[in-house]
């Protein structure tokens, strides 16, 4: 059976039709590629099921996303982010190769990124001295230029909604590549911003507009974004920050820390000795803290951010206090459904907290493209 799958997306009084058929791959040359999927071929878990190793007939090593059954992933975002995927071309987005739909299997064909996902090495006691400050400034300007590319500078206006450390691959020479488009949303060129009733995402990225109330816009990744570059520079997660003896959110150690002169204690202890950066480093924590603002509309957009990455003599504006994280179950794995408190600190004192049910892999309508049709 032969399956095409076709975008229409209207820009002004045009229709472009962009079909990813060219891309279908048999499901057998998938699986022999992995070795029917041996175990010893595994790379680990994605976000809807098993990545494997392969190597197709020509020699090229590629990446296999298996989506699982009751991954959650229906077959509306499959055809989101195969579609998106094979639209998107740039270096610091992971390259779609292939597809294969075949029953109930449903596989999607990736460049193989050798060196995995960045948080395998920042948030490793032992793999994270690989990441010196050189290189970590270029995974940062990498990814703002891959998220810029998303927002602006594509045919497509994308939303990537979970951008985070392990969506974020590095190939051999440690360019990162954004990956994970499964939960992607393509706004029309005049829309700004989006509602919806189902959060998806991960805890500790998510923007507070969007964790309380379901809005989401360009800010909402810039926002993810800032989390990010915080947790670069510093080495350790946003939701198990250990400042001594205390664990509490990075966000609001880091504006502490600015507010008070002290930036400089944020910093990973491996990037501190011998370092002629430290200037560098403390801008970055600024640039993350302007990434994190509470008000949206005080938040850059990615393209000031990569001018204020690329330009280090621009003066930057004074970052406002960000909406604190406050776990309400201390037992409860970050990466699974929870509720999420933030506590904001320009409210009213009876508005001071909000809570939202924040799913890291809900299933919406919401999120698929529109016009997105299976036609058989």
């Amino acid at each position: 059976m032969s399956v095409t799958i076709s975008l229409v997306y209207e820009e002004g009084d045009a229709n472009e039709i962009s079909t990813a058929e060219s891309l279908q791959y048999s499901f057998g040359i998938i699986k022999a590629a992995t070795n029917d999927f041996s175990e010893n071929n595994k790379l680990g878990q994605g976000g809807f099921g098993l990545v494997y190793k392969g190597k197709l007939q020509n020699g090229q090593e590629i990446a296999v996303k298996r989506l699982s059954r009751d991954s959650g992933q229906g077959e509306q975002e499959f055809k989101n982010e195969v579609l998106l995927l094979a639209r998107l071309q740039h270096r610091n987005l992971v390259r779609l190769l292939g597809f294969s739909l075949q029953g109930s299997e449903r596989l999607l064909m990736y460049e193989f990124v050798q060196n995995a996902s960045l948080d395998k090495f920042i948030f490793d006691p032992t793999k994270r001295v690989v990441l010196d400050w050189e290189r970590r400034y270029k995974i940062l300007g990498g990814v703002a230029k891959g998220l810029l590319y998303l927002h602006e500078d594509s045919r497509l206006k994308i939303i990537h909604r979970d951008l985070k450390a392990s969506n974020i691959l590095l190939d051999s020479q440690m360019i990162p590549k954004i990956a994970d488009f499964g939960m992607a949303r393509l706004f029309t060129p005049e829309e700004t911003q989006a509602n919806t009733s189902r959060i998806v995402g991960t805890y500790g990225y998510m923007a507070p507009e969007y964790a309380m109330h379901g809005q989401f816009s360009v800010k909402s990744d810039v926002f993810s974004f800032g989390v990010l570059v915080l947790e670069i520079v510093t080495g350790q997660k946003n939701h198990t920050f250990q400042n001594g003896v205390v664990i509490e959110d990075l966000l609001s150690h880091a504006w502490k820390s600015w507010r008070d002169g002290t930036a400089s204690s944020l910093i990973d202890p491996v990037l501190r000795d011998g370092s002629n950066s430290l200037r560098d480093m403390i801008r970055c924590i600024h640039i993350g803290l302007l990434c994190v603002q509470e008000d949206l509309n005080e938040r850059p957009t990615m393209a000031s951010v990569v001018l204020m990455l690329s330009s280090l003599s621009l003066t930057l504006p004074v970052p406002s206090e960000p909406a604190f994280f406050v776990h309400t179950n201390t037992n409860t794995n970050p990466e699974n459904p929870l509720f999420v408190e933030y506590t904001s600190s320009t409210s009213h004192p009876n508005q001071l907290k909000s809570k939202s049910r924040s799913s890291q892999r809900s299933v919406a309508s919401d999120i698929s493209i529109n016009d997105l049709t299976l036609n058989r």
